[in-house]
């Protein structure tokens, strides 16, 4: 058995503008998924992120290049593997004058799967109590909440999900990073696209990150963070004197901001800058390590991909993308 349950290689998506001029919106790319887990799908909106998930899913056609989802070609053998995949890509439709239970009750007689996955599903997104309601009555979070029930009746061993929180305020964001973050820890394999980093990294294991339709990162989390530079922020009573010190000792010093007198340091070696500091006659009021975290690599690799290419226009520019 693989241990991806996404693969693509060389992965490209062509189309023409409306001036009939030829744009690409995924560049030749490769993207692995581990099973288990979420694993997050990162980009600037327009990146490509959404033409990818339209591929993966036979809603859109590739120019090039090759595709797998549970080691099946697709989108040949997308009906051998389509009820192992649930997924939330557009505005899901819903009923708003059912309930909440009402609507998935319908949908599991449509898809011929037990009442006992309703139960489930509310279950397992939070709904009980709420299950009742009209939808039209429920916050955009628990509509989405619902959407996610919605996929969970055919017991998915992989469920994608395009910006699942993008309109919702932080009490709905939270409802859903707990709802992907269980459901990761119960075994499904989730792939979060999402341009979110700050709720991204709370609830990823490991991540893709794309720019312009081109590969910029992959892999653990973890390792995702360790790359680049550390550094660490000092605090003195003369920064000139820390700077000019910490310079002549082949720190690299990050310029200071308007109105800035702490030091960012580039270095993985706190005790050294401590050491440089002293043997100055320095003495620190304080030393932090700077953490690096997904949305400093996402904003360093991104802002590196933006000045090498020229815009992309992506899965979200218009409908040509989604052809």
């Amino acid at each position: 058995m693989s241990d991806l349950v996404i693969e693509t290689s060389g992965l490209r998506k062509e189309f023409r503008s409306r001036r009939g001029g030829l744009r690409v919106a995924v560049h030749d790319l490769d993207l692995a998924v581990p099973r288990g887990g979420v694993h997050g799908f990162l980009g600037p909106n327009g990146s490509g992120k959404t033409t990818t998930i339209r591929m993966l899913l036979g809603l859109a056609r590739a120019s090039k290049g090759r595709m797998e989802v549970f080691g099946h070609p697709i989108p040949s053998a997308l009906p051998q593997v389509i009820d192992r995949i649930g997924a939330v890509v557009e505005s899901p439709k819903f009923s708003p004058h059912f309930s909440g239970r009402q609507n998935l009750l319908l949908l599991a007689r449509a898809i011929g799967v037990p009442r006992s996955r309703v139960d489930e599903a509310v279950e397992t997104v939070g709904l009980t109590g709420r299950d009742k309601d009209r939808f039209k009555s429920y916050s955009l979070g628990m509509k989405q909440r619902l959407a996610i029930a919605a996929t969970l009746l055919k017991d998915p061993d992989l469920l994608i999900l395009d910006e699942p929180t993008n309109g919702l305020d932080p009490a709905g964001i939270r409802e859903i990073r707990d709802t992907i973050r269980d459901l990761g820890e119960r075994g499904v394999t989730v792939l979060l696209s999402s341009h979110i980093l700050a709720e991204v990294q709370q609830v990823c294991t490991s991540a893709t990150i794309i720019g312009n339709g081109r590969l910029l990162a992959s892999g653990n989390v973890d390792e995702l963070l360790r790359t680049g530079p550390s550094a660490v922020r000092v605090e003195v009573d003369d920064p000139a004197a820390a700077r000019s010190a910490l310079g002549g000792a082949g720190f690299a010093v990050v310029p200071p901001t308007a109105g800035e007198t702490a030091i960012l340091v580039e270095s993985d070696a706190p005790s050294e800058v401590t050491r440089v500091l002293g043997e100055a006659g320095i003495w620190l009021s304080a030393l932090t390590p700077i953490r690096r975290d997904l949305e400093s690599v996402f904003l360093e690799l991104t802002e590196a991909d933006t000045l090498g290419h020229g815009p992309d226009a992506g899965p979200d520019a218009g409908p040509e993308a989604r052809a």
